[in-house]
């Protein structure tokens, strides 16, 4: 049966101007392999790897091209702790146009915790600190992982910008932060100033959950939660549920200092600041964290510094400057897995080894 032209062309109207429809449209560019450096028959091996791995998806960029884009891309699944690199735009945003002045002091803010409340040496620390990971405050807080708990030094043992310590009491509250200054909510913010310029699937719907002791988290059907665990700490987590897609966008966003179809989205000078080492966390394979995002710093073996995050050691999301090159990878967290951290080294390295010598 043949399709009057007239229906068409509603169709192809409606889906223009419908910002519902044209969720799922933002396909990325894709690539000649071979003209972008990488061979396509080792690029096969990476596939069938991550086959027998479980991995839900992988995204390779080159020149703002996809390179490859497997598996199921457009899902959204929980980015976890790559949610820190996310609300470092935000904040990088406020910061550069006065909204936030890094100089002040958990004090000046009037910010304070469930009991133990913090002590007069804990609200010294000020929002440069919390952003290098150095605020010197080992409160408990919401989406505490064991292994986090395991390495919180006591209470009160060094000075806000003493010491460097991965933190999620930190994280949080940097969150907080950002709300108590702009008036919104992450997800507006998010959604207002890099979603829609970038045409992301994200959207800004958001819910919120609390969790009591010993209870499992169950995931919300939304794009972002707020994760209360109220006899911790009375600042949540806030959480994003995003595609591989709409990382690789933000990936591309950063690789192009900040920059999205001739606008400047997010302060250049913010993410070249973000993006140095102010903390070496493991020497020998150069390993640092600057505000927001791990560090690879420059070695024998490596020509610059690259930088990234990962989520659940499963998750990453990679910016490779001088490659001109972001990894995305994903796994559905959300249900049973089986995919570990040995094996995300282990896709990092047949990455590297499809590309053409």
């Amino acid at each position: 049966m043949k399709i009057p032209f007239i229906y068409v062309f509603l169709f192809f109207l409606i889906l223009n101007s419908n910002p519902f429809f044209a969720q799922g449209f933002n396909k990325l560019k894709i690539g000649n392999k071979e003209k972008l450096g990488f061979s396509h028959e080792k690029l096969d091996s990476l596939t069938s790897f991550l086959k027998k791995s479980g991995s839900s998806s992988l995204i390779i960029l080159s020149n703002g091209k996809a390179v490859l884009e497997w598996g199921q891309s457009n899902k959204k699944h929980t980015i976890h702790s790559i949610r820190k690199a996310l609300l470092n735009s935000l904040l990088g945003i406020y910061i550069t146009n006065g909204t936030i002045d890094t100089t002040k002091t958990l004090s000046d803010l009037k910010i304070d915790d469930i009991s133990p409340k913090l002590t007069e040496q804990e609200k010294k620390a000020t929002i440069a600190d919390i952003l290098k990971s150095k605020s010197g405050v080992y409160h408990n807080a919401a989406a505490v992982s064991k292994g986090m708990l395991n390495k919180m030094p006591k209470r009160g043992s060094h000075y806000p910008g003493e010491t460097y310590y991965y933190n999620n009491w930190g994280f949080n509250i940097l969150g907080h932060i950002l709300e108590q200054q702009t008036g919104k909510s992450i997800y507006d913010l998010y959604y207002q100033h890099i979603a829609q310029p970038l045409e992301m699937d994200f959207v800004n719907e958001y819910s919120k959950i609390y969790v009591t002791k010993n209870e499992d988290v169950e995931i919300p059907d939304s794009h972002g939660f707020y994760q209360y665990e109220l006899e911790k700490s009375k600042y949540p987590a806030y959480h994003f549920r995003m595609s591989a897609r709409d990382l690789a966008l933000y990936g591309q966003l950063y690789l192009n200092k900040g920059k999205w179809k001739g606008r400047q989205i997010i302060p250049k000078e913010w993410i070249d600041y973000s993006v140095k080492p102010y903390s070496i966390t493991y020497k020998p394979a150069g390993l640092a964290y600057g505000i927001l995002w791990g560090v690879l710093m420059k070695t024998k073996n490596r020509p610059s510094n690259s930088f990234y995050h990962t989520g659940t050691g499963v998750h990453m999301l990679a910016i490779y400057p001088d490659s001109n090159m972001v990894l995305v990878h994903r796994v559905d967290t959300e249900s049973d897995y089986t995919f570990s951290e040995d094996e995300l080294y282990e896709m990092i390295s047949l990455v590297w080894q499809s590309k053409i010598d």
